[in-house]
């Protein structure tokens, strides 16, 4: 959240096995998918809220052609993030859930010194709605359609006062997106694999009409959940984009392209409050990334929660 159909053949075969999940299934789900997702409810809650920060060191970048390169000497990036969530449940099945981000950046270049800025970044408005639970059915998987939008609230690089642009906090433009997840639980494991896909809004900057290429999102996670309800996650995520457009002509080069990989965990200290955190790295692989900085961090968030 910086700024930066399936069918199966025999339905009486499905009936058979559409048992009730089992504690330790629904053990893996709630909590397993409580790790992957701080902002999520588990199948039990009503609604939540809770507080996350980021940070994140900048060591290196992917340039247009996918080569990678560290830091030159004197050279640097911190990144900072303070986010502020909630999630309501809605019709039994659905959710909705609000975002608000506040970011800061610290960089320095070798010829100009060191520089911070930050302020309120784009905030994000989402909804889910899970057709089938994980552990709901012992052969079905869970199903969940994602949807969402980011509001143009920060301010766009353009419009940035620091030389170095620190205060930027936004893209300057609308984003849409749509997804599918599908997961499943076997006792105290839980699996999940999501697509999102994102356009954004075109936007016009001193006469100059750009737009970014339509972004895909790939998710693939493996979640193991402890007798306390606690869990540890092993999270891959691959984004990619194609290459933007300028007055309308394609901008070869210009896509972009990022690995992450996180490792993510979640603790309860109560029925209603819980500790989540991540450490993530986006690995130096020469052409897997492309116009993207490369980023070594970790997250924190506290959670509270209502049945």
């Amino acid at each position: 959240m910086s700024r930066r159909s399936s069918r199966f053949p025999e339905l009486a075969l499905l009936a058979a096995l559409a048992l009730a999940p089992r504690e330790a299934r629904a053990q893996a789900c709630c909590a397993g998918s409580s790790a992957l997702t701080p902002g999520r409810l588990a199948v039990h809650e009503t609604a939540l809220v809770g507080g996350q920060v980021r940070a994140g060191y900048g060591y290196g970048s992917f340039d247009g052609g996918g080569h990678y390169a560290s830091n030159p000497a004197g050279a640097g990036e911190v990144d900072l993030e303070q986010d502020v969530f909630g999630a309501l449940r809605v019709l039994g099945r659905g959710q909705v859930a609000l975002l608000v981000p506040v970011v800061e950046t610290w960089r320095q270049t070798r010829s100009t010194g060191g520089e911070l800025g930050g302020g309120i970044g784009d905030v994000n408005a989402s909804a889910r709605w899970d057709f089938v639970h994980a552990g709901e059915y012992a052969v079905m998987p869970g199903v969940g359609l994602l949807a969402g939008v980011t509001f143009p609230t920060g301010k766009p690089p353009e419009e940035a006062d620091n030389r170095l642009a620190t205060d930027a906090t936004g893209v300057g433009a609308w984003q849409g997106n749509v997804g599918l997840a599908i997961e499943q639980s076997w006792k105290s494991w839980l699996v999940n694999v999501t697509g999102i896909l994102a356009a954004r809004t075109p936007r016009t900057v001193q006469g100059i009409r750009s737009e970014l290429g339509t972004q895909i999102t790939t998710l693939a996670a493996v979640a193991y959940s402890f007798e306390d309800d606690s869990a540890l996650a092993l999270v891959g995520s691959y984004a990619f984009e194609g290459d933007a457009t300028i007055d309308d002509v394609s901008a070869p080069g210009s896509g972009r392209r990022l690995l992450r990989v996180s490792l993510a965990g979640t603790h309860p200290l109560s029925d209603a409050l819980r500790l989540q955190g991540s450490l993530f790295v986006d690995p130096p692989i020469p052409q897997v990334g492309q116009n993207q900085s490369t980023t070594v961090g970790l997250t924190f968030a506290a959670i509270r929660s209502w049945n």
